[in-house]
């Protein structure tokens, strides 16, 4: 378990590639071949990340004595009604023994993350602050999809960003932002978590408005700090309140304590709950701030995909995952069904994907998607479907990949423009792109067999079903952005690559160094969905035992037992519906741009659909809300006041130091450079000028004059010798 437990060497490699690069790069290698680093790192990186998982499976198949928890189920007094039927029991953990059963009849063994310390930097009172990190299948998981989605990232960017001016630049920040998310991934404390971070909003400003030159990619890198920095107070905040709480910061001993008493600080729970869900919806685009997101588009694609499927976005669902216990319990109200965060992420699921609908940049309506889709993801976690939510985070970060790669690869071919309506009829002279951007397209929709049609159908089960009484509305919302996002996206596949080119000159496909990537994304779009297949589905071709691979060795059991979750048997039917609502989705649409048929024109006969199209081409006016609103209304007495202290107190103090030094440089030169130094001077002037005509008199060129005074002096030196010896 050596990789486990030196988990810290994954971060660092990306990290001296970084100093390499920017350092050296140029030096050593030259501007056109900087990418070799990079690439490179990344490949180790993979291969440690792929052992580390490895390792990992060892662990939870064949555990060490001091790795199995037992748990002990107990009914918990808020949920006597349901625990019957949903397993909605709480547990008490204790180390040393292996639990026989977890949830839906799935046997889990209980396992203890690998915590390994190898620095402690300070501690006050019996508090200890180390530095190391906290390795289990939620962090290996993770690491292989950000590893893997960089590298091809850093592989398809050799012809996408070739001749950049700031080649070097763009491969070293791409190397840093990797080893930020890594490094978050794996943090073991709560300080180490908020440093990961930081770490990555600070690199994604810097590739976002990588172009700096054009405004709009400047403004669009600004408003994603900034929004960023809103949702970090509430990080900031939120992790203080654990930290009181709990006298910790430690992430696994936090967890652990919830899930041994959960109904113990409810108050606090809630307290720190909402504002981690602050900076969650600041990170992970969650409504209200998720406006900053399609406006990072302004990036280089390369960078957009790494942020919408590995890197910055995910990071607030991964943390989560990674505190569930802060954010079920916190934010669950009652004993009701009720959850605020399965709330937040079913309405921002719904209204991302509406958004969808209104955009004509190809790049913003995947945006808009991947707002959608992390909606989907944290109402997965409040429903209670941990491993469903973690499961699709895994598949999407694959296909959206592709997808946006695939934009980036459309754009190459069509004089860089994103804009659907100069595209068109791609599909003949760029067969692969269009192959790979259907294929991921379809995962997207949710079609069967691709990989998001397994995790969507889990989602939409954990909504069904629920922890304690159901989650319908979350059913509902799930129910129509499985709809809509087959819709949208078959609206996107009809404009760029069917019909005729609208654009201008002669598109053709990208090179090797691009598709290759898009294939192999496109590989994982069908595939990724095998790795938490349920059994039913396997059991027909005699591979059951490959079922559940996700939940087996990703899921945090330790914690989730204590919480009383539990596994929904498979459900048919609902995966049908799913399944049914998805190729409804795209039978509509192609009814309306193939057919023609549908209803045609209607935004500008009827005053409510235009109305309605109207506000989501201004997306909800939150934009206008923000800026012309808020900002302007704070931005105005804060100019105001800021300008009265720079003219009354600044510029006072300025102007008042200013007369002081000029009444003391008066008095200098009036007294001490005129009257003691000048006046010194002339004095030893006059005196050399007066003992200059005094001994003049002497100097007569006599012989005799000069034996007489040599005779006097000689004898005056006799009488003072005398009289002194």
């Amino acid at each position: 378990m050596w990789m486990l437990e030196n988990a810290f060497i994954i971060p660092l490699i990306p990290t001296i590639s970084f100093v390499v690069i920017l350092l050296f790069g140029k030096r050593f290698l030259g501007t056109d071949r900087v990418h070799l680093v990079g690439i490179t790192a990344l490949g180790l990186v993979w291969v440690l990340s792929a052992v580390a998982a490895f390792q990992w499976t060892q662990r939870v198949e064949d555990p060490p004595p001091d790795a199995v928890v037992h748990v002990e189920a107990h009914a918990d007094d808020h949920s006597d009604d349901h625990s019957d039927e949903h397993g909605d029991d709480h547990a008490v953990v204790s180390e040393g023994k292996l639990s026989d059963e977890h949830g839906g009849g799935h046997s889990t063994p209980l396992i203890r993350p690998v915590i390994s310390t190898f620095s402690h930097w300070w501690s006050n009172g019996g508090i200890e602050f180390a530095v190391g990190t906290l390795v289990d299948g939620q962090t290996v998981l993770l690491l292989i999809v950000v590893a893997s989605i960089s590298l091809l990232v850093h592989i398809y960017s050799t012809e996408y960003v070739k001749g950049d001016s700031r080649y070097i630049h763009y491969y070293a920040f791409l190397s840093l932002f990797t080893a930020a998310m890594l490094f978050f991934v794996m943090a073991q404390n709560i300080i180490q978590l908020i440093v990961g971070w930081e770490l990555v909003g600070v690199c994604s400003f810097v590739l976002i408005g990588h172009w700096w030159e054009e405004k709009p990619n400047t403004d669009a890198a600004l408003k994603a700090f900034l929004t960023n920095r809103v949702g970090d107070i509430g990080l900031i905040v939120g992790m203080i309140v654990l930290w009181g709480t709990f006298q910790t910061f430690d992430i696994d001993a936090i967890n652990t304590l919830i899930s041994a008493n959960p109904d113990a600080h409810h108050f606090a729970l809630l307290v720190a709950a909402c504002c981690l869900m602050a900076a969650v919806a600041s990170k992970s685009g969650q409504f209200p701030l998720h406006t900053w997101l399609p406006d990072a588009m302004a990036g280089p694609t390369p960078v957009s995909a790494l942020i919408h499927a590995a890197t910055m976005v995910v990071a607030g669902v991964y943390m989560i995952a990674r505190l569930y216990p802060v954010f079920y319990e916190g934010l669950s109200v009652g004993t009701s069904s009720i959850n605020l965060m399965a709330f937040i992420g079913g309405f921002t699921a719904l209204i991302g994907a509406a958004l969808a609908f209104a955009q004509w940049d190809i790049k913003k309506v995947l945006a808009y998607s991947t707002v959608s889709q992390l909606g989907y993801m944290v109402m997965a976690l409040g429903v209670g479907a941990w491993t469903a939510a973690i499961f699709h985070l895994f598949t999407h970060a694959f296909f959206k990949a592709c997808l946006f790669l695939g934009a980036g690869s459309v754009s190459h071919a069509a004089h860089h423009t994103f804009d659907m309506r100069e595209m068109g009829g791609l599909k003949k002279v760029m067969p692969h792109t269009y192959r790979t951007f259907v294929i991921s397209s379809l995962a997207l929709a949710g079609i069967f067999p691709f990989a998001g049609f397994w995790s969507k159908d889990e989602i939409l089960l954990g909504s069904l079903v629920g922890q304690k009484n159901g989650y319908p509305l979350m059913l509902v919302f799930g129910c129509a952005v499985a709809f809509m996002t087959a819709a949208y996206m078959t609206r996107v596949i009809w404009y760029t690559f069917h019909g005729e080119f609208r654009g201008h000159g002669h598109p053709h496909e990208s090179p090797k160094a691009m598709t290759v990537p898009l294939w192999i994304l496109a590989g994982m779009a069908v595939l990724a969905g095998a790795f938490n297949l349920p059994g039913p589905v396997l059991e027909p071709i005699g591979l059951e035992g490959l079922a559940h691979r996700i939940q087996t060795y990703a899921e945090p059991s330790v914690y989730l037992s204590g919480l009383g979750l539990s596994h929904p048997d498979p459900s048919l039917s609902m995966a049908l519906i799913g399944l049914a609502l998805a190729i409804s989705g795209i039978v509509v649409t192609y009814l309306y741009y193939w057919r023609r048929v549908g209803l045609h024109g209607l935004t500008e006969r009827n005053r409510y659909a235009k109305n309605g199209y109207t506000l989501l081409e201004n997306k909800y006016y939150l934009d206008h809300l923000y800026n012309d609103v808020v900002v302007q209304t704070i931005k105005r007495p804060i100019a105001n006041w800021a300008n009265r202290f720079n003219q009354n107190v600044l510029d006072g103090a300025v102007n008042t130091a200013g007369e002081t030094a000029r009444d003391t440089g008066r008095w200098i030169y009036k007294w001490i450079d005129q009257g003691a130094i000048d006046g010194s001077v002339n004095a030893a002037a006059r005196g050399a000028d007066s003992s200059g005509e005094s001994l003049r008199v002497i100097q007569s060129g006599k012989v005799q004059n000069y034996g007489q005074l040599l005779f006097g002096s000689a004898a005056v030196l006799a009488i003072v010798f005398v009289i002194v010896v």
